[in-house]
């Protein structure tokens, strides 16, 4: 059981090495507390280079048994799994082994999304329905309970990939979705080590004076945390700033973000694994609000102290990791 009325006990899927991902952060910061027992849970293959003061516990994914023995014990579980992962089969296997062990919290099922209760969305967009048999799998087995924490796209994994936010620093090129114009909600992954920080070291059970900061009052509810809601305009003046450019230096197309959606579902049913056309980040570019959860649903930004961060210093580690990339760095 957890320490008292706090959790101590954090088991992490996803911790990886070198590039940079949200199980990577999340995983540092929660041992810089100096509050909190990390164990990654990797593969029995897994060669990556863990951080220091990081437990480990290899599992194989085919035997059920060996995911029970690594999360006996452990008091939440955060589940951070790559996109090129089977991630609903892989998630499965981890909510049963986190009952069997008798995992009290899965703090943070694999969302690290944009608002997987919009209906839209969870609509139009497969990948979140998985998101939701996730969450009433937990609920259905009733031995674990959920927060799932919504945290919107990754500012500089997104702004670094040109087909996602639409820049290419290198060739001065941006594509607006529309007019550049729609506002998304989003966070960095320093931003979302620190959410989930703060959250896991929220007491249990209500403690002083604010009765509504604890984990009982999230249990199976969906959260939202962001650095900043902005629209492509706001990133490109960011990007101006920080190249000491002019929007006249820049090439800068647009195409309604529908449009762009329906060319990536055609390419889908015509069997393309990966489409020109970015299907998941069009979708959240739509003229209906959907990707501002921020305004329409709020955030825990508040509860749990989260900063409102520097665009610019965001901005500036999507340049840097575009250019990285481009090198073959990462």
């Amino acid at each position: 059981m957890a320490t008292l009325n706090h959790i101590s006990k954090v088991a992490v899927v996803g911790v990886r090495d070198a590039g940079g991902n949200a199980g990577r952060f999340i995983a540092e910061a929660l041992l810089k507390t100096s509050k909190h027992t990390v164990t990654a849970i990797t593969r029995t293959d897994s060669q990556s280079m863990l951080p220091p003061g990081v437990v480990v516990k290899k599992v194989d994914y085919s035997k059920h048994e060996t995911l029970v023995e690594a999360l006996r014990g452990q008091e939440a579980l955060v589940i951070t799994i790559s996109g090129y992962a089977p991630i609903q089969e892989t998630e499965e296997k981890l909510v049963r082994a986190a009952a069997e062990a008798g995992v009290p919290w899965i703090s943070l099922p694999n969302e690290w999304s944009p608002d997987s209760a919009n209906e839209g969305i969870v609509r139009d967009v497969f990948l979140f329905a998985k998101k939701e048999a996730t969450r009433k799998l937990i609920e259905e087995i009733g031995k674990s309970s959920y927060i799932a924490l919504v945290t919107g796209f990754w500012y500089e994994y997104s702004l670094a990939i040109p087909n996602n936010y639409g820049f290419n620093f290198a060739n001065r090129t941006v594509k607006f979705y529309d007019e550049g114009e729609t506002k998304i909600s989003t966070s960095t992954w320093p931003q979302v080590a620190r959410a989930v920080v703060g959250l896991l070291s929220l007491p249990i059970k209500p403690e002083g004076s604010n009765e509504e900061a604890c984990l009982e009052n999230l249990r199976n509810k969906i959260v939202y945390i962001s650095s900043f809601t902005v629209s492509q305009k706001d990133m490109l003046a960011s990007v101006l700033r920080l190249t000491g450019t002019k929007e006249d230096d820049w090439t800068i197309t647009k195409e309604p973000a529908q449009d762009v959606f329906s060319t990536a579902i055609k390419q889908i049913k015509e069997g393309k694994k990966q489409p020109s056309a970015n299907f998941l980040y069009s979708r959240i570019f739509f003229p209906d609000g959907c990707g501002d959860f921020e305004h329409s649903k709020g955030t825990l930004n508040g509860m749990l102290g989260l900063p409102r961060e520097d665009i610019d210093e965001a901005t500036k580690s999507a340049i840097e990791r575009q250019k990285a990339q481009a090198t073959g760095e990462h």
